[in-house]
């Protein structure tokens, strides 16, 4: 199979311009750059199905330009219904950099140069700009562009500012041919117009031929809300924004109508690997085993195989039957941040325990779940109302009470 149609495949071609994907991946080694902008301190798994993509064709033998935007972040992208606030630059670089090293741990083994565009666009002078640039942009293209014509049909109008946009991601791309060679922009759909701009600006000014590529926005498909910031959905690379525990939770709770999808684009398992899972879930979608081999993956390629493996172990402990007894540092470490903590001395009547954990609204409540066979302490059914913490044997210094399958609380022992 080519390097096109795995790409195809595996579901990263929205659209492209030039001939074909297979004269743009397939006929020689390329220069390829995509653009981030730092409207945020830390990128997210919309934009890490990009960054996917770009590793494929690092691993084919192309070389990658990533470009982290500290001048055109300090612009915005018009968005399709508000204006964009102006961010202070301090803030703005703050944010290139915490990308820049996010990035730089994706993708260490791979020839990748990085560029913040604020090195050559901090340097205009707006009447050379608009003699040697703008002439070759008219009105009429650009407010045909989606998220300005949206923009200009509403009331909240459009800047001057947010308007010039495409016209500095189009230098970035005329910029980058001249100095770095690049003949292929890749950025996600919504980004199509401007990177598109580009594409023209470059033909025009050097009568040369480049492409761009879109991958397509991923969409939740039981909320069909795209992955991003501006759902309120996202789900970030950084570990204090989103943890490592979370980030696996997210991967391990997707739907059986997703999970096939995101192993195509978030993970390089073999296409014949991933069909058998495809296999498997038909078979036995209570296992879960396409969702677990996904978590595990695309948390060991943003974090580590040391903590992948611990929140997968924790996760176990936590939902399946894995013990608490056995917990290594990283584990516990996982379990403090992540889960409800409990200090409590041994000889404590278990049903004041899962009122002062709130496993239970009054010590009533807290009789009938225990009667009722809903209360696990280690994985050990309590059926003894008038159970008490020394009855419980335990490894270490940690207890697991269960309410139910998903309701808990770890007790740590004084």
């Amino acid at each position: 199979m080519s390097l096109a149609q795995e790409l195809q495949t595996r579901g990263f071609i929205h659209q492209i311009s030039g001939p074909s994907l297979e004269v743009i991946v397939n006929e020689e080694q390329r220069t390829i750059y995509h653009g981030i902008d730092p409207s945020a301190d830390s990128a997210h798994a919309g934009n890490f199905v990009i960054w996917m993509l770009l590793r494929h064709l690092a691993h084919a033998g192309h070389r990658i330009v990533f470009l982290v935007g500290g001048g055109t972040g300090m612009i915005g992208d018009p968005k399709p219904d508000a204006e964009r606030q102006l961010k202070d630059p301090e803030l703005v670089a703050s944010n290139v950099a915490k990308i820049k090293l996010q990035a730089e741990r994706i993708f260490a083994n791979y020839d990748i140069e990085f560029v913040n565009n604020l090195d050559w666009l901090g340097e205009l002078k707006l009447i050379d700009f608009l003699r040697d640039i703008g002439k070759h942009y008219t009105v009429n293209e650009l407010i045909k562009k989606d998220a300005i014509a949206t923009r200009l049909a509403s009331d909240t109008g459009l800047s001057y500012t947010e308007f010039a946009y495409p016209l500095l991601q189009g230098y970035d791309y005329l910029q980058l041919f001249e100095t770095k060679g690049c003949t292929v922009q890749i950025g996600g759909s919504d980004q199509w117009g401007n990177i598109v701009s580009g594409v023209e600006l470059v033909r025009r000014k050097k009568q040369a031929e480049v492409f761009a590529i879109t991958v397509p926005l991923i969409i939740d498909k039981t909320t069909g809300k795209k992955f991003g910031k501006s759902e309120g959905n996202a789900v970030w690379l950084d570990a204090e924004k989103t943890s490592p525990h979370q980030f696996y939770q997210f991967w391990l709770n997707v739907s059986d109508e997703s999970v096939i999808e995101h192993l195509k684009r978030f993970t390089f398992l073999p296409l014949e690997k991933i069909e058998e899972l495809n296999q498997k879930l038909a078979n036995d979608p209570g296992s879960r085993l396409a969702q677990k081999t996904l978590a595990h993956a695309v948390t060991e390629i943003v974090h580590g195989e040391v903590i992948a493996h611990a929140v997968q172990n924790v996760s176990e402990i936590l939902f399946g039957d894995r013990s608490i007894t056995a917990i290594t540092e990283e584990e516990r470490m996982v379990l403090f941040q992540n889960a409800p903590m409990y200090d409590v001395d041994f000889g404590r009547e278990l049903i004041d325990v899962l009122v002062e954990t709130k496993l239970a609204s009054s010590k009533r409540e807290a009789r009938t779940f225990i009667e009722s066979g809903a209360v696990t302490v280690n994985g050990e059914k309590i059926g003894n109302v008038d159970a008490v913490l020394t009855e419980i044997q335990t490894g270490n210094d940690l207890l697991l009470l269960k309410r139910g399958k998903r309701q808990l609380c770890i007790l740590r022992i004084k």
